[in-house]
């Protein structure tokens, strides 16, 4: 799924951590641990466009923002500055420079 990285990775926060979603694969996860009973119709909606962007069918940049609108109405998008320098350098590092 490598093809399937977003351009910049979105953080959201858990309850004793910061979460990095940088790829559609993370997203899934996020997706499949999330609680059936909170799963409403914005969710399907979410999970059905990941699907379809695992088809090539869905453009992945849509999808990101997506996810990041999914987040903010859950009051769960970190703020990048609350996000541990290490974290932010080893997300930053480009693989061959």
């Amino acid at each position: 799924m490598a093809d399937h990285l977003f351009d910049a990775p979105l953080f959201l926060k858990k309850r004793h951590y910061v979460q990095e979603l940088a790829s559609l694969e993370d997203v899934f996860d996020f997706l499949e641990d999330w609680p059936e009973d909170e799963r409403d119709t914005t969710f399907e909606v979410l999970e059905k466009a990941c699907r379809m962007a695992a088809q090539g069918i869905f453009p992945l940049p849509a999808i990101r923002e997506n996810v990041r609108r999914f987040l903010i109405k859950r009051h769960m998008l970190a703020n990048i500055e609350e996000v541990p320098i290490l974290a932010r350098r080893q997300s930053d590092q480009n693989i061959g420079s």
